[in-house]
């Protein structure tokens, strides 16, 4: 009854993470061409650029709403992980166009500091002012699965960070309105910019070691060989891989070598018992395990296959 209760809640949650994707999708597609049609008209760079973050946004919300779905699909001959690592592509997928929309701003904020131009800040204060509204909806929309999901995360960095990008078109509007510094579009594009880098790079680089397979910064490998090598009849644990499935999923594979010739169902206690070690204390909840008595291969900790 329980089971029932707690697979209902995961779906109900899914679900809701799903309609809230959905509705940022179509809020920041209203703010896109809404900012495109008035930079055009008024000349703002930052507007602009800010438009084009937006349409990142949309992109990138598209991407994390598939995945989410893709993510509840069930595993299959062909696919036997199901689409656990969509999530974590579409995280990829999302910091990668954060940094490249980045590289461009920049590339066009120099250009404009060699020539500024005059800009009609009436447009640009009220299109900033529709792009905080409508951002920081969506940011309140995301925010809770944020913190536990990485695609979830990726959406609502892209969608933060415009916020952020619209309060700074906001103040440069009203400084060209009152002061006439026009210059100041293309410094505050430049600022934009360097923000999605800084942003965009941390998630970059965990969404990578989790798609290279690299072992979790957490995981102590040799502090776990000294254990599992100290419960009773195992000579050696050797051969290991780790490597993290998705957000949820860290896998552990590896060979042991027994002292005795043991038989399967003392295997499946002494595996147990490496199971629930690996579990409490490392949070490693998946484990492959090759049972081995007097193998002639390699012994040592990490072997290149």
């Amino acid at each position: 009854m329980s089971q029932d209760h707690s697979q209902k809640h995961v779906h109900s949650h899914s679900d809701l993470k799903g309609r809230n994707l959905l509705i940022s999708i179509i809020l920041n597609s209203l703010i896109t061409v809404s900012q495109v049609i008035g930079g055009l008209i008024s000349g703002s760079l930052a507007l602009l650029s800010d438009a084009l973050h937006n349409f990142s946004d949309v992109l990138s919300l598209l991407v994390s709403y598939i995945a989410n779905k893709l993510s509840k699909k069930q595993a299959s001959f062909h696919r036997t992980f199901g689409y656990k690592r969509a999530e974590i592509l579409a995280a990829f997928i999302n910091a990668s166009t954060l940094i490249i929309v980045a590289i461009l701003l920049i590339i066009e904020a120099i250009k404009r500091f060699q020539n500024p131009q005059e800009i009609e800040s009436n447009l640009v204060i009220w299109m900033s002012v529709l792009g905080i509204v409508a951002n920081g909806l969506s940011v309140l929309l995301l925010k809770k699965d944020s913190k536990a999901n990485m695609n979830m995360k990726s959406a609502y960095l892209h969608l933060l960070t415009d916020m952020m990008a619209s309060v700074a078109v906001l103040i440069g509007g009203l400084l060209m309105k009152f002061y006439q510094v026009y210059w100041v579009d293309s410094l505050l594009t430049l600022f934009i910019a360097l923000y999605l880098i800084w942003m965009g790079y941390d998630l970059l680089k965990d969404a990578t070691k989790i798609l290279m397979l690299f072992t979790p910064d957490d995981i102590p490998i040799h502090k776990i060989v000294e254990e599992v090598n100290s419960l009773e009849s195992i000579k050696n644990f050797h051969h290991i891989h780790v490597w993290q499935l998705n957000e949820k999923e860290i896998h552990l594979e590896g060979h042991i070598d027994f002292e005795d010739d043991i038989s399967l169902s003392k295997f499946d206690e002494i595996l147990q018992k490496i199971e629930d070690l690996l579990l409490k204390k490392y949070d490693i909840n998946h484990v492959n395990i090759q049972p081995e008595f007097k193998k002639d291969d390699a012994k040592d900790m990490i072997v290149q296959d």
